[in-house]
This record gives C-alpha cells, sequence and structure tokens, in this order.
C-alpha cells in the first residue's frame, strides 16, 4: 500500500465507505474502483481487504473472474475482438490477427505508448453483423482485415491530437 499516492488511498476508502451497510458490497467497490482508476492492483486489493475485512484471495478471485476487472492499465482504446461462433466463422481470427500484427501485442496486452489494449471477448450479442469489433464500447460491424489499418491509423490520429 506504500505505492499508492495519499489521495488514492482516500478515494479508495470513501468508495469503500459508500458500500459499508450492503450485505454484498465488493462486486460494487470494485466496479466503482474499476471505472475511477481503470484497472484494480494488488496493492488496491490489500486496501480493499483491510478496510472492508474480505480477504484479498477472494478480491483477487473476483477481479481474475470477470472479464470487465482488469489488474493491469488498459490502454486509452480498448479494441475488443469478438471471437463468438458466428465473429470466427466469419473471420474474426484473421482480424485479431490483424491487430496483433499492426500493434505488435498479443491480446491481453496494451502498447508500450499506452495508446491501445487489444482484447479477445467471447460473443458480445452481434452475431448478425459478424465479424464485430469493439473499441471503447463502440460496435463496427462486418470487420474485415482490410480495414483493420485504416482503423488503427484514425485512433492513433485522434489519440495523439
Amino acid at each position: 500500500m506504500a505505492h499508492l499516492q495519499e489521495a488514492a488511498v482516500k478515494q479508495i476508502n470513501a468508495i469503500c465507505d459508500r458500500y459499508k451497510e450492503e450485505k454484498t458490497p465488493l462486486m460494487m467497490i470494485l466496479s466503482d474502483i474499476q471505472k475511477e482508476y481503470g484497472y484494480i492492483p494488488l496493492e488496491v486489493q490489500e486496501l480493499v481487504s483491510a478496510r472492508t475485512g474480505i480477504s484479498v484471495a477472494e478480491i483477487y478471485g473476483v477481479v481474475t473472474f470477470y472479464s470487465f476487472f482488469s489488474l493491469k492499465p488498459k490502454g486509452k482504446y480498448v479494441i475488443g475482438c469478438c471471437l463468438g461462433t458466428a465473429c470466427y466463422v466469419k473471420g474474426a481470427q484473421q482480424v485479431i490477427d490483424k491487430f496483433s500484427e499492426i500493434l505488435k501485442i498479443n491480446p491481453g496486452e496494451t502498447t508500450e505508448d499506452g495508446l491501445f489494449t487489444l482484447d479477445a471477448l467471447r460473443c458480445i450479442g452481434a452475431c448478425g453483423i459478424a465479424p464485430a469489433v469493439q473499441i471503447n464500447g463502440k460496435v463496427y460491424p462486418k470487420v474485415t482485415v482490410d480495414a483493420v489499418g485504416k482503423m488503427i491509423a484514425e485512433y492513433k490520429a485522434e489519440g495523439n491530437a
């Protein structure tokens, strides 16, 4: 906990206090922390444990079980490539491979400049527009391998503006 800034400790304590009357507050606490900071590292989990009495093992189990929580910071743009059955059949693996090749990262990793994180997603419920890609919540339909480079260039231009 020594690495956390005092302001972050106060904010995390306030988040924990917000839910102290709840019977099962963990998901709400972790969700608020994820929204505030973008990830939940071990030292934050230890602080939540000390504040709530919930074991670090249980907190870690929740953080690693649910894909919307992250142990590491994510990029400014989080690219999620759906690999559900419909998307996969329509070429999603080739699409994610192209993102990987251009960005020089594997799924689950973030570019060195912190601009992009690449995630492999299971079904995102967009089967009718397969293969689908989601960038910061915006869904792109029927993405082709040829479109990947243009998508990255547009976000790079926006991110560096």
